[in-house]
């Protein structure tokens, strides 16, 4: 992998693994992500569920931007200690915050990135407005992840053994691209997938996890038919006003 993630290939494996918060490698998807963002040292950038914020400490490292790691579910304290055991705190600051109730300036971001998470929030289809509100005018908003090649009605045979109910927060690219795109807030400038994604999913499962057998024979057995990786870039357009959010919960 290191030909296709070069970035990522500098990283200690050992570090990768105490930083993994989910299934995928967050550092190359965040690397995949970044190939279709503008990132200048010295931006102000939100990492939005960045998990144990390896992530962030990646953007910081590798592109110079102050990075905001915002997560529900790893607390500050814990983030923190990783971030200055990585000597990155004076440029990555760790956020304990819901998605939802999201404690920032309208306009202070200059980027927004998620990796691997959005679905678990994202998809109503008022949480972009809410979310780009925090965006300045011309600012882009990234995501990357677990997706789907193309949309489902039914659960695929194959997947049948694996599939949870939250599975269906996960969406195709091109649906991602229509679903920010119909709200006029921001031009989609890339949805697609991971060339071979369903092989580097199921590479680092089988390195990683080779214990998930339901997961890893999924993914053997779809061969990249429905699962893949995914990433979404829309850059917010100028002069859309967003309103306060009614409610944030």
């Amino acid at each position: 992998m290191s030909q296709q993630f070069p970035r990522s290939a500098k990283y200690d494996l050992e570090w990768i693994r105490g930083g993994t918060s989910g299934g995928a490698n967050c550092l190359w998807l965040t690397e995949w992500l970044a190939e279709r963002m503008s990132f200048r040292p010295g931006m102000r950038v939100l990492d939005l569920g960045c998990g144990r914020a390896s992530s962030s400490i990646f953007l910081h490292r590798e592109f110079g931007v102050q990075v905001w790691a915002t997560d529900l579910w790893f607390s500050a304290n814990e983030n923190l200690k990783r971030i200055r055991e990585a000597g990155v705190d004076d440029g990555v600051f760790p956020i304990h915050a819901d998605a939802h109730a999201l404690p920032y300036a309208v306009d202070f971001f200059d980027a927004i990135v998620c990796i691997d998470s959005f679905p678990h929030y994202g998809t109503d289809d008022t949480y972009l407005a809410y979310l780009a509100r925090l965006l300045k005018a011309g600012g882009q908003i990234g995501i990357a992840g677990a997706g789907l090649i193309k949309e489902v009605e039914s659960v695929p045979p194959h997947l049948a053994g694996w599939w949870d109910q939250d599975f269906w927060a996960l969406h195709s690219a091109a649906w991602w691209g229509r679903h920010w795109t119909k709200t006029g807030i921001v031009n989609v400038e890339v949805a697609d997938h991971m060339v071979d994604g369903w092989r580097i999913w199921l590479d680092w499962h089988k390195q990683e996890y080779p214990g998930n057998k339901p997961e890893i024979d999924a993914l053997e057995a779809d061969r990249g038919e429905y699962m893949s990786y995914i990433r979404c870039v829309g850059r917010r357009r100028e002069g859309v006003e967003l309103r306060e959010p009614i409610s944030t919960l």
